[in-house]
């Protein structure tokens, strides 16, 4: 096994073992003991999970932004992430609010509880954690059997890619995720994307980065040289990057430069995550070496 490879281990075990302590913390948090019966969820990775943990019937009320699965389109909208209606919230006469740290604010979570009304926080935000995180969230909720199922499976697909990355004898590519083309931000350090391309053994040229979600001069990102340009897609982000893309045509590696598009799953923090893995490894993957 190459040096590379050995840290790539030594970071997975690092963080494995983050994600086992933070398990082990939350545990002493107080559940229900039972499922809920009106849950409103604010955020769509939540909603997701919700799904995936069998509330279908329980969940009343959804931020604007819950679109999938198909089902929580015809859920009452309460409005924004980071400005939902309490109103409205409290019209539908939740038992329970879930909530994340990522777009949802600590204020609509202190007034929420004002009213009386509970609230669960989804705190977790890095990628080698979600698997403690789900079964934390399905204790919480009174259904740790269905949880442990989805916490189990996307522990699998981790394992997989990391093997995969570790035995792998080719040289590390170099890539840059864009979040948005103009201005051109992109994903940084501590982000989903960021963890998803280390674990899968690719180099984030913007891992180095002071912010989450730093903004790139073009000259800068030239410079570093991708070799993977990745766009999420949506929004008309295809038209989107033409201009970003005509740039980088001036590279002196060009010829070999892949573009790709891939699609929410990797963003939300949800049980599509392990779909979303699936598609980004797709992405990488050089058209030579397609199957």
């Amino acid at each position: 096994m190459t040096n590379a490879a050995c840290r790539r281990g030594n970071k997975l075990i690092f963080f494995g073992l983050i994600g086992l302590l933070w398990l082990v913390a939350n545990l002493g948090q107080p559940a229900w003991g039972m499922p809920q019966q009106r849950i409103v969820s604010l955020a769509p990775a939540l909603t997701e999970l919700l799904f995936a943990l069998g509330f279908d019937e329980q969940i009343v009320g959804v931020s604007a932004f819950c679109d999938h699965p198909s089902q929580a389109r015809q859920r009452p909208s309460v409005g924004g992430m980071a400005n939902p209606s309490l109103e409205a919230i409290v019209a539908l006469k939740p038992d329970l609010v879930v909530m994340t740290t990522d777009g949802n604010s600590r204020e609509t979570a202190e007034r929420l509880e004002a009213f009386g009304i509970r609230t669960l926080i989804f705190r977790t935000r890095r990628l080698l954690e979600m698997p403690a995180a789900f079964q934390v969230f399905g204790e919480q909720l009174g259904v740790p059997g269905a949880a442990n199922a989805l916490a189990q499976d996307l522990q699998n697909s981790f394992t997989t890619y990391a093997a995969a990355a570790a035995h792998s004898s080719a040289d590390k590519r170099k890539a840059l995720f864009v979040i948005w083309p103009e201005p051109l931000v992109v994903a940084g350090p501590a982000t989903l994307i960021d963890d998803a391309l280390t674990l899968l053994g690719v180099d984030n040229i913007a891992a180095d980065t002071a912010v989450a979600y730093p903004r790139f001069s073009l000259e800068e990102a030239l410079r570093r040289a991708p070799q993977v340009v990745i766009f999420g897609s949506g929004r008309g982000m295809e038209q989107q990057a033409e201009g970003l893309l005509q740039q980088f045509s001036t590279l002196p590696s060009a010829q070999n430069l892949s573009v790709c598009f891939v699609g929410d799953a990797l963003y939300r923090s949800g049980p599509r995550l392990g779909e979303g893995l699936a598609e980004l490894v797709k992405c990488l993957t050089p058209r030579d070496e397609a199957p």
